[in-house]
């Protein structure tokens, strides 16, 4: 896989477990995670080139709107639900994570740091909303619409009693790296959350 965010959630998903990937872009997440410890499940998609795909890699995929929520799927019906890097761009992202975690055991979520040091540096001294790698919109054509840091997410999981399993944090360069664990609402560049009841 070729990102880290990936690589951790595979870590951290079970064998055999039943997965449902919530935006699940082109699949990769359940191809890789069906072949490395067959599981089986479903991803949600709303894109028409993502879900062919998905459909090319062999991989399960409803075409569903995340804001609508997840009233098709029964109760407690996975072990795992995943949303990578889709949190900023719900419209509720809230509801969805309260849908997540009762169609599933448990989730495990990834979104971009809106408080990364290099945002922070290029809005303070640009005065222009930041452009980059990460996050490679204008804010006038950009999917992610609620921008949000580690601590703000903490808050809201405290604010809905969901319990923190695991925290990690990821960055790609050296630097950020280095000072990712110490500082990691200013450090890193994803936050990966695995949440429970």
């Amino acid at each position: 896989m070729t990102r880290k965010d990936l690589a951790i959630i595979a870590d951290w998903v079970a064998p055999k477990a039943r997965v449902l990937d919530l935006g699940c872009g082109d699949g990769e997440l359940l191809a890789q995670l069906a072949k490395q410890k067959q599981v089986s499940g479903y991803g949600l998609e709303i894109d028409p080139v993502q879900i062919q795909k998905c459909v090319e890699r062999g991989v399960n995929v409803v075409e569903q709107n995340l804001d609508k929520g997840l009233a098709n799927f029964a109760d407690q019906s996975f072990d795992t639900v995943v949303m990578t890097q889709a949190l900023q761009t719900l419209r509720s992202p809230h509801l969805v994570v309260e849908e997540m975690l009762r169609v599933g055991r448990e989730c495990i979520i990834t979104f971009p740091n809106f408080g990364q040091w290099k945002a922070r540096w290029h809005l303070a001294f640009s005065g222009r909303m930041p452009v980059s790698d990460l996050l490679p919109f204008e804010w006038y054509d950009t999917p992610n619409i609620h921008f949000c840091t580690f601590k703000d997410f903490e808050v809201l999981c405290r604010e809905h009693n969901w319990q923190i399993q695991h925290r990690q944090v990821v960055s790609e360069s050296t630097i950020s790296g280095v000072l990712k664990d110490f500082l990691p609402n200013l450090f890193g560049e994803t936050a990966i959350y695995h949440l429970t009841r």
